[in-house]
């Protein structure tokens, strides 16, 4: 079992960056595929972004492409989104996911207790 702390979430102009981190407990990081899934008010959860266990492959949603990017550092175990040219319609909850395997699945097993971010315009 891996516990997830999120931390990085805030308050952001329109245009303005943010990072966020997820940080999980346990000594077997580097066997999970890592994720951020969001959720805006009056909106269902979306997927955001992956990352596969040993950090070479990733994939983020459309609608974050060329803006957002997914890391990771296994040594710290760490999972990172770092969030450019940020739009209101980012506003969110951000979950930090995660699951045993290479590629993270569309419900994942384990959860963060969510990070704010919100973006003025």
């Amino acid at each position: 079992q891996v516990q997830l702390v999120e931390s990085g979430g805030g308050l952001v102009q329109a245009g303005g960056s943010l990072s966020l981190s997820c940080t999980a407990s346990g000594r077997t990081f580097d066997s999970y595929a890592m994720g951020w899934f969001r959720q805006a008010p009056g909106k269902e959860r979306e997927f955001v972004a992956r990352i596969s266990r040993s950090g070479s492959s990733t994939y983020v949603a459309n609608s974050v492409k060329g803006r957002f990017t997914i890391s990771r550092d296994n040594a710290k175990n760490t999972v990172y989104l770092r969030m450019n040219s940020l739009k209101p319609d980012d506003t969110a909850v951000y979950w930090c996911a995660a699951s045993l395997g290479l590629i993270l699945p569309t419900n994942p097993d384990y959860w963060g207790q969510g990070t704010q971010v919100t973006v003025s315009s």
